[in-house]
């Protein structure tokens, strides 16, 4: 067999595997770039939640609609302890209507919750809470 006589075909031959591989390459660095684009914006996304959740919990006001929960049920059924920026709390013999004031109220403030158990006895509820900010 001699070479000379496929010298035309083994070079296109040889210029469609280098067009090949080089389609290979550039669809997969296309393909990365895409996948890295996608992970740097849900990075950001992730970042700017973290900023936005920082301004609330560094909110100086958040204290004082914390305080708010020591006043929403009467004192005689609440045992409050405030440490800087943590809380704990014990409310014994509540109503299903203080429950309900007292869990909404809990649940729209930016805290971190540590602890919330509700027992229920009888027709009244036992709440410990302990959170954060």
């Amino acid at each position: 067999m001699s070479w000379k006589q496929y010298q035309n075909e083994l070079i296109a031959l040889g210029a469609v595997a280098v067009m090949l591989f080089a389609y290979l390459y550039k669809h997969n660095q296309v393909t990365s770039q895409v996948t890295h684009a996608k992970t740097v914006q849900q990075s950001i996304a992730e970042f700017k939640e973290v900023i936005a959740l920082k301004k609330v919990w560094a909110d100086k006001k958040t204290a004082k609609k914390i305080d708010t929960l020591h006043t929403l049920i009467p004192a005689s059924k609440v045992k409050w302890s405030k440490k800087s920026k943590k809380v704990t709390a014990s409310y014994t013999g509540l109503t299903s209507n203080e429950l309900n004031k007292l869990m909404t109220k809990i649940l729209n403030l930016p805290l971190i919750i540590t602890l919330l158990d509700v027992q229920k006895i009888g027709s009244n509820y036992n709440v410990e809470f302990k959170c954060k900010w």
